[in-house]
């Protein structure tokens, strides 16, 4: 199959990529004025982290060092209950240092290696790391994007940012351990023994754990994209089929997820009915949670810090925004693509939605 075949085989078979490109055609036949402004839509330091940690975290998981990782882990954890609780504190803890979506890009492919030797739920581990990192993050300046630039943007100083959202990062977190027992059962995990200790690749250990935290520093230091070449740059040289197992799909929903939801938050018709919502009683908070659900948590920040000067309130209100649906948040999206389990996303709502409820009730309460 040649190459043009095969990408737009892949494009038929990507349900999500084929409603967003339905919906960007959608919102140019509305704004057809807009389409020149297609390119500054997006992210372009976002698209180029991504890119960068899609090709890392490939490495990384190739090279069989994270497949090392979760034998130990096995060893150390039998019942899978008390697992899924390990990896849910790991990956809410991990979010609030290194971003929900660096946080991802670890514990995804561990979890994976871990299905690979034992009877593991995997899809429903994948969903609740997803949550975790939401849930985490939310409790740190630097935790997702939507706190960064709250944090930024007010004049709020590092602790008092972290000390505005740690009641509800604590609680969201309990919450979300409540669910644990409902999902999965204290049993013993049987490990296949059979399966062969998979082999340590040295070299590409070595790179992928050099060029990790030096891409990291780069994007943080807005390097990102530029950083994204140079990595995919040596992967070609040294480790060329790495390159060939990255997911290069998700940069292109990424890219219409960005145009999509740009195009829509632009249109005068929302901005008309958002002065509605937040007349509305916790009016920020429940335009916060509702936005999130449909133009996704970072978006629905940037749009509604210009009608609302109440940081705190915005920030809580996209942090429960980021559970509901999976566009709800777009560490969602990204926990679901790395799973490569195309049917996980109507279970990711069975626990995600009441996950939603509970948030904002919480929230509600404690506001």
């Amino acid at each position: 199959m040649s190459a043009v075949r095969l990408f737009i085989s892949r494009i038929t078979e990507d349900r999500l990529l084929l409603v967003l490109l339905a919906g960007l055609a959608a919102l140019l036949l509305l704004a057809p004025e807009q389409a020149h402004a297609l390119p500054g839509l997006v992210d372009w330091p976002t698209i180029g982290a991504l890119a960068g940690l899609l090709v890392l975290s490939r490495g990384i998981e190739d090279s069989g060092l994270l497949a090392r990782a979760g034998r130990a882990l096995l060893g150390r954890v039998r019942g899978e209950r008390r697992l899924a609780a390990a990896l849910v504190l790991f990956s809410a803890g991990l979010s609030a240092v290194v971003t929900n979506d660096v946080a991802l890009f670890i514990v995804v492919p561990l979890t994976a290696s871990l299905a690979r030797v034992a009877e593991l739920p995997f899809g429903r581990l994948v969903i609740f790391e997803a949550l975790a990192v939401n849930a985490g993050s939310t409790a740190s300046p630097v935790g997702n994007p939507q706190n960064l630039f709250l944090w930024q943007s007010s004049s709020a100083g590092f602790v008092e940012f972290a000390l505005a959202m740690l009641p509800l990062a604590a609680a969201l977190l309990v919450l979300l351990l409540a669910l644990v027992p409902l999902a999965f059962p204290a049993k013993a995990i049987a490990v296949d023994g059979s399966v062969p200790a998979a082999p340590l690749e040295r070299g590409l250990m070595r790179l992928s754990l050099a060029l990790y935290p030096a891409f990291l520093l780069a994007a943080e230091l807005g390097h990102a994209p530029w950083a994204a070449v140079a990595v995919i740059a040596l992967y070609a040289l040294l480790a060329p089929r790495v390159l060939r197992e990255v997911d290069w799909m998700l940069l292109l929903v990424f890219v219409l997820m960005f145009v999509d939801l740009g195009l829509l938050a632009a249109m005068p018709a929302v901005a008309r009915h958002v002065p509605e919502l937040l007349a509305l009683p916790s009016g920020v908070l429940v335009a916060g949670a509702l936005l999130s659900q449909c133009i996704s948590n970072v978006p629905a920040t940037i749009f509604l810090a210009g009608f609302t000067d109440d940081w705190r309130t915005l920030a809580w209100a996209v942090a429960v925004g980021g559970f509901g649906t999976a566009v709800g948040s777009l560490a969602n999206l990204i926990a679901l693509r790395l799973s490569g389990q195309p049917n996980l996303w109507r279970e990711f709502h069975l626990w995600s939605v009441p996950m939603l409820l509970a948030a904002f009730a919480l929230a509600w309460r404690l506001i």
